[in-house]
């Protein structure tokens, strides 16, 4: 059997099916090979911490001297939401992991919102753990007690000038929420949850003064454990691959909850751990509040 050479050694007995194309005079010339695809990017894409507007600055002093409501900027930029299938606990509704980019700075509260900061604007304390105090977070929140709060905040400070009208004081995003959650992490955990968190295994069975734990990276204290934290969105699917300030479906029967708290395990203090609710209210859901950009 004679075995062919055609610009290299063809194996015995083949047939070569689209023999690659001959270069007049000068041999064999092969297609010419495409780039490989860019690499997935995975980690988070974070700018420096953004600097206070101008128009925020009295503002935001007067609301820690006031009150003691704390806001930490957070700075636009990119993160992985959701968890991938192989990690610990993982549940279906935490896929397909989406990239998300958020394109504007934001505030964060730096603590749930506390009993006294709720009673003192609303004049009513609805939390079962009073004797927790009045720093411990306001519980027994359902998503409307929680945007009545932030509406209230909203009017009283637009009301006296300090509150420019480009802003408002709303509920974070779910994706805002796990973004700043995570702060720069990309493990289930953002930092060791027994140093950070209150949960069924060190809570005691109630609720704790804000920040007596180790805040994360971006100095935000109990993003998970103490209370579940209401999100602005209806619950929904993540829709995969690359969005940009991805919210929640338009309509829905329940909004999502982010956080875990001092009745569960440490399993619910994930990252990327979601819940909803679509009208239970008890003594594990507060919030916190966000100052964000109105999109004009």
């Amino acid at each position: 059997m004679t075995t062919l050479s055609i610009c290299g050694v063809l194996r015995t007995g083949v047939v070569l099916i689209g023999l690659l194309a001959l270069a007049a005079g000068s041999g064999c010339k092969t297609a010419p090979v495409p780039p490989p695809p860019p690499p997935v990017v995975t980690a988070p894409v974070v700018a420096a911490t953004p600097p206070v507007p101008p128009e925020l600055t009295s503002l935001l002093a007067h609301l820690a001297a006031d009150s003691g409501m704390k806001f930490v900027p957070i700075p636009a930029g990119t993160f992985l939401m959701g968890s991938p299938a192989d990690e610990a606990d993982h549940a279906e509704d935490e896929g397909p992991q989406t990239r998300v980019t958020l394109t504007q700075d934001f505030f964060l509260g730096a603590t749930d919102v506390t009993q006294g900061q709720y009673e003192a604007l609303l004049g009513t304390n609805p939390s079962d753990f009073k004797k927790a105090g009045p720093n411990a977070p306001v519980e027994n929140i359902s998503w409307d007690m929680a945007m009545a709060f932030c509406q209230k905040l909203t009017d009283r400070e637009r009301a006296v000038g300090r509150l420019p009208a480009s802003y408002t004081f709303t509920l974070p995003t779910e994706a805002q929420w796990e973004y700043a959650c995570r702060a720069g992490t990309t493990d289930a955990y953002a930092g060791d949850p027994a140093e950070m968190a209150w949960y069924g295994d060190n809570s005691g069975g109630t609720t704790h003064p804000v920040a007596s734990k180790l805040p994360n990276a971006w100095g935000l204290y109990d993003m998970t454990g103490n209370v579940y934290q209401w999100c602005l969105d209806w619950y929904g699917k993540y829709p995969g691959g690359n969005v940009t300030d991805w919210t929640g479906p338009a309509i829905g029967k329940a909004h999502v909850l982010r956080g875990g708290s001092w009745y569960y395990t440490e399993a619910y203090c994930r990252s990327a751990y979601r819940d909803y609710d679509p009208g239970f209210v008890g003594n594990y859901f507060g919030f916190r509040v966000a100052l964000v950009a109105i999109s004009p």
